[in-house]
């Protein structure tokens, strides 16, 4: 491989933002046929890396090159040319139209202002094929499965003849089995002699598939290495944040106390049916489940975000009413969504904006500014935070976006915490921060509900195990009886 011309090559890049340097002398090697991942924690610079390499910015200095040949991509449509692809992490596709509408969007041969969706089918239709695409290709890709969507992503690439593909998160929102099927179209296209450069945070999924590895930390290339050179799952950690960290899974201080949040057999109409359940003062509550199974489904008609009913729900003993969110914030329940970029920040506002929305300090509708942002400062800082609290929230990393949310309501003291996918998109580092902030919670007597797809974290930080499939809970597991063959068994029926 050392011997081979790459076909892409980024040598000594260097992108600054005002006050940060994003970049700092970062370097990759991109072969023809090889999986090459590209690893660090949120915020060592993988991301502007990408877009560096996809035309998306510019870099201040460094070099690009394609076969070995200097390139400057001034836009993405350059780097498409040179036969770069993208698959975002938020897929690109427009719901509304279907699999071939989506393959050649922004290509389509028209002659007079006229399509000739012939020749779109023509083109479209091979790359679906090549990839295992089954559905229909005349559904509205809105209607198809995060993973058959992924494929009508990955397809649009293929079709423009891509030689090299670069993958961020892609398992993100896919269910085990939707992972394995990817997996395969990616070693395929991998044996054909395509490039991929692949990011996820997932450690196990890298060291089965990758060829090689990049690994980045604060913006700086820190290691690039060989799989046969990779020792495990804790080398990696080690390279990308510079210590050993701990397994998932954190003692008790405590043990749990009486039963704090009882609900009744909740329905949310075609989704949830007559659910149970009960969490105790200081208990993790896991939520395992395929995606679909109707865990979100739940969390959300429990606080009143979709319609629902429930024969009781009793907090701390009391009945309570939640037929709204406000309710519920005012039953002391908080929720943390699965997607925190759309449903629990508004990412333009400041940090300090975002903390105290439920209530933000002031004096006869005035806002008190100041106030705020010591407030918010002060929350932020508790939680290991060292960001100005006046920066955008969308600036920030996925791990201190996380913090936000919780830090809200951290504020309002808060007595039941749901968190919905609490580690999705977040960096290793962060997640050990985040399974501490939970267990510290838990340690203080709070009563916690958490919704997961990452079965070691729902092994490792659950007191007791709840399983759902099909709107239903068909199993409740205790901690010393699960196991991920346990679990999976009862999620898969």
């Amino acid at each position: 491989m050392s011997e081979a011309m790459p076909l892409l090559e980024a040598r000594d890049l260097v992108k600054t933002f005002p006050g940060v340097r994003a970049l700092d002398g970062v370097s990759l090697r991109a072969y023809r046929g090889e999986v090459h991942a590209l690893l660090g924690e949120n915020g060592a610079g993988k991301s502007t890396l990408l877009k560096a390499l996809f035309g998306a910015h510019r870099p201040d200095s460094g070099t690009i090159l394609v076969d070995g040949e200097p390139v400057a991509f001034a836009a993405p449509s350059d780097a498409i040319q040179r036969g770069i692809a993208m698959v975002h992490q938020e897929l690109s596709l427009v719901p509304q139209l279907d699999a071939v509408h989506n393959v050649v969007l922004g290509r389509e041969d028209a002659r007079a202002g006229v399509i000739s969706w012939r020749k779109a089918r023509k083109e479209a239709l091979p790359a679906l094929a090549k990839l295992g695409f089954t559905a229909s290709p005349s559904t509205p890709v809105g209607r198809l499965s995060v993973a058959q969507q992924q494929l009508v992503e990955l397809a649009r690439a293929v079709a423009t003849g891509a030689r090299l593909i670069i993958m961020d998160e892609p398992t993100a929102s896919l269910t085990t089995h939707e992972s394995d099927q990817l997996f395969a179209v990616i070693r395929q296209l991998r044996d054909q002699g395509v490039a991929i450069v692949y990011v996820s945070h997932r450690l196990p999924e890298v060291l089965d598939l990758a060829d090689r590895v990049t690994v980045l930390r604060d913006g700086s290339t820190v290691a690039e290495l060989e799989r046969s050179a990779v020792d495990g799952e804790s080398h990696l950690v080690r390279l990308m944040v510079g210590r050993e960290l701990d397994a998932i899974g954190l003692p008790r201080t405590r043990e749990p106390g009486e039963v704090y949040l009882e609900v009744d057999e909740l329905s949310v109409p075609g989704m949830v049916h007559d659910v149970s359940l009960a969490v105790r003062r200081g208990e993790i509550v896991g939520m395992a489940g395929m995606v679909g199974a109707g865990r979100s489904e739940f969390a959300l008609g429990l606080i009143g975000a979709l319609p629902s009913h429930a024969r009781g729900v009793r907090i701390g003993g009391r009945p309570r009413v939640i037929r709204n969110p406000g309710q519920a914030i005012a039953a002391g329940i908080a929720y943390l969504p699965e997607d925190r970029k759309h449903q629990g920040l508004d990412l333009k506002l400041s940090i300090a904006s975002n903390v105290t929305l439920p209530d933000p300090p002031g004096v006869l509708g005035l806002l008190d500014r100041r106030k705020q942002r010591e407030v918010a400062a002060r929350v932020m800082a508790d939680l290991g935070s060292k960001t100005a609290v006046r920066a955008a929230a969308g600036s920030l990393s996925g791990g201190n976006q996380q913090k936000i949310v919780v830090g809200r309501w951290l504020l309002r003291d808060s007595d039941v915490y749901i968190f919905d996918e609490p580690t999705r998109g977040i960096d290793v580092g962060a997640k050990g921060e985040i399974h501490r902030l939970m267990r510290g919670l838990a340690d203080q007597g709070k009563a916690i509900i958490m919704i997961s797809s990452d079965l070691p974290e729902v092994l490792g930080m659950s007191d007791r195990i709840l399983v759902m499939r099909r709107g239903c809970i068909v199993a409740d597991v205790s901690r010393a009886d699960a196991t991920e063959e346990v679990i999976v068994a009862h999620a898969a029926g």
